[in-house]
């Protein structure tokens, strides 16, 4: 039995989590929240799974190095800092950080990386996301996991080609260029659309989430799998082996 400590134990993520743990038969063993002892936690636990905040992040790595055990970082609205936090941990233990950890998504992603390497610049690529009204960062951790993926497809940087929040005269749309909406309200747990617009005709690839179950669940696949790899940094893909 795996004992898995949760960071960010109550929210719904951590509340979903608590649950997803003991239905695949591991041990939750123990949560913390803002102000808890993550040294603490991970020295009771196995293996750590974060869902926090990206202020804590930093501290929450100390703790699995110090710990000697792996870590999931699912934690979303990271800076390029907190990147470089994550490639420091992971030369000591096993890393998995991603701005989703649903498998569905984690599937779209590759599909989506698939169709930008195969579709030409005259495909326009926008990715729409929709959640919750309490949500706080946009886009959201996954539609810029998606917009990773595309750039990768297309061998460009996303941060180059990214547009965001248009509004009043724009002007025509650049070729080439990766562009994000973000809608907010009600109790969306996260939907998220890819369209691939060309001159009469479109693709859209889609995800659905209708219970953070989902997130929680790939969450503890993902820290199933961390357990038996050396050091380094790691995605959901590879949990799926993709």
């Amino acid at each position: 039995m795996t004992r898995v400590g949760i960071i960010g134990s109550a929210g719904r993520m951590g509340q979903a989590l608590a649950e997803a743990i003991t239905a695949a038969g591991h041990e939750v063993s123990g949560g913390i929240d803002q102000g808890g002892d993550p040294l603490a936690l991970a020295q009771a636990s196995d293996v750590l799974v974060d869902f926090s905040a990206p202020a804590a992040l930093e501290f929450n790595l100390d703790a699995a190095i110090h710990a000697g055990i792996p870590i999931v970082v699912g934690t979303t609205g990271l800076a390029e800092r907190h990147h470089w936090l994550v490639d420091a941990a992971a030369v000591s233990v096993p890393v998995l950080q991603t701005g989703n950890t649903s498998l569905g998504v984690t599937l779209l992603a590759h599909l989506v990386r698939e169709a930008a390497s195969r579709l030409g610049e005259d495909w326009d690529i926008e990715i729409v996301e929709t959640h919750h009204r309490m949500k706080v960062d946009a886009p959201s951790g996954t539609a810029l996991l998606l917009g990773e993926a595309a750039a990768a497809g297309r061998g460009v940087r996303l941060a180059e080609e990214s547009v965001r929040g248009r509004d009043g005269v724009t002007g025509a749309r650049k070729q080439g260029t990766i562009g994000f909406a973000a809608l907010r309200g009600g109790t969306v747990a996260g939907d998220h659309t890819v369209h691939f617009l060309a001159d009469n005709e479109r693709i859209a690839l889609s995800h659905l989430a209708e219970n953070r179950a989902i997130f929680a669940r790939g969450a503890v696949r993902a820290a199933e799998w961390l357990l038996g790899q050396e050091p380094g940094r790691y995605t959901m893909p590879e949990v799926l082996g993709l």
